[in-house]
């Protein structure tokens, strides 16, 4: 494995990590780290109105980005607030979120046709302007993170309409009509590496795939629509900005990790809760930056439990490159005094 080093910014900690160095204390983000379990994000939020009116107001959107920075200032990163399903909303479909009930696609895939779509990529122009107005408000020493959903997580999406536990709609397609679903992924490749590479112009300096569902495919199917579609879109990206990180992470794939580090090209990668921490050190090389593992409920219970959970990540990992994080988004109820301790025990007192 060939470690991205970044040509720039060398100095931030986080890309230390992601060139290959190993550092006493890890740097340190949350995924979902902008978002509700935070007062000051509810009361711009009730004050837009939903959620998408914030995500497509860039002022707002920069502002919440950065609004776990200026609460906890020892993170050291910054993740575009954004969501996934901006690169449909960009293909053509319809996109709404239904309080309580999450987002909604419309007209499904799982009965309309792809080609009945129009792309409108006018959608992801507002996303830029929010990362050129955090990359101008960030403090020199912090890593800016752009993301995207991975392509199997977003025609997951696509087809059903909506989010589903067991991704049934779109397991039926992909095994039904490999090819439909193959021109499927492929646009939503072409799309995403737009996308990202937007995102990088405007000022991004680590790009995060997110493939919440890759955890419900066979070992078959994991290879041809999660280690294949994002191999080519790392190597496109690779190409394109040779200096970018990419982190994948590739939500409940258990033991398909080690394929999905050695086909897929990613420099880092970002591990669940489920994952046993020493049993994945042994199964990634050991320069592989790794990124994770916090449950979120340990970050949620607090105490004694949160301090036995990140001493044993911290151990685990304390012989390779290591990003801690949670394994996967914070909850909405965690204290905020929880994330100080979390700091606390990750950085050390100041």
């Amino acid at each position: 494995m060939t470690a991205v080093k970044p040509k720039t910014g060398a100095a931030k900690p986080m890309l230390r990590v992601l060139s290959g160095e190993q550092l006493e204390r890890p740097p340190l983000w949350l995924m979902r780290q902008a978002g509700r379990y935070l007062p000051e994000y509810r009361a711009l939020r009730a004050d837009k109105g939903s959620f998408l009116n914030l995500v497509y107001d860039s002022d707002a959107a920069a502002e919440v980005t950065l609004q776990p920075l200026a609460r906890f200032p020892r993170f050291d990163a910054a993740i575009l607030f954004s969501d996934i399903l901006i690169v449909p909303f960009a293909i053509g479909q319809n996109l709404s979120f239904v309080t309580g009930e999450g987002p909604r696609l419309t007209p499904p895939l799982a009965v309309a046709q792809l080609d009945q779509l129009s792309e409108v990529p006018a959608r992801l122009d507002p996303i830029y302007a929010t990362v050129a107005k955090v990359k101008a408000a960030l403090a020199p020493d912090k890593t800016l993170i752009g993301f995207a959903g991975a392509p199997w997580t977003v025609a997951t999406y696509m087809v059903a309409g909506q989010g589903s536990r067991e991704q049934a709609e779109a397991r039926r397609l992909a095994y039904a009509d490999p090819k439909a679903f193959g021109a499927l992924i492929e646009r939503i490749e072409q799309v995403t590496l737009e996308y990202l590479s937007g995102q990088i112009k405007a000022g991004v300096e680590v790009v995060q795939l997110f493939d919440s569902w890759a955890g419900s495919l066979s070992p078959e199917q994991f290879e041809r629509w999660v280690i294949a579609p994002t191999a080519r879109l790392v190597a496109a990206l690779r190409k394109r900005h040779p200096e970018i990180p990419v982190i994948g992470f590739p939500k409940g794939a258990g033991g398909k990790i080690a394929a999905y580090a050695r086909e897929t090209g990613v420099a880092a990668i970002g591990l669940d809760e489920t994952v046993d921490p020493r049993w994945v050190a042994g199964q990634l090389p050991p320069d592989l930056p790794v990124q994770g593992n916090l449950d979120p409920l340990a970050l949620l219970a607090g105490g004694a439990a949160l301090k036995s959970a990140v001493a044993r990540i911290l151990d685990a990992f304390a012989g390779r490159p290591h990003i801690f994080n949670l394994g996967h988004g914070i909850l909405q109820d965690t204290p905020v005094d929880h994330v100080k301790e979390l700091i606390r025990l990750v950085k050390g007192r100041t």
